[in-house]
């Protein structure tokens, strides 16, 4: 049901292709898209995102796989 009021792919008018939000707003990926090289100096979009833009929450995100991976080996290595 869903897939089926997607619009088309490509679709120019879409929302998703859209400058600016209805609320008036820039939307995020436009900005990315427009000024990710002139920003950081880096030809992957991809790493500016996740590295620059994103990065306290990449560091959340890796911090909390550390924990897990931490707390999984102190559980295997426990000896009875």
């Amino acid at each position: 049901m869903t897939v089926a009021d997607l619009p088309p792919r490509g679709d120019i008018g879409a929302p998703i292709q859209q400058q600016v939000n209805p609320s008036g707003t820039d939307v995020a990926g436009a900005y990315y898209i427009e000024y990710a090289y002139r920003d950081t100096h880096t030809p992957n979009m991809v790493a500016v995102v996740l590295a620059d833009y994103r990065a306290f929450d990449t560091l959340g995100e890796v911090i909390v796989v550390f924990a897990g991976a931490i707390g999984c080996f102190f559980i295997l290595r426990r000896r009875t």
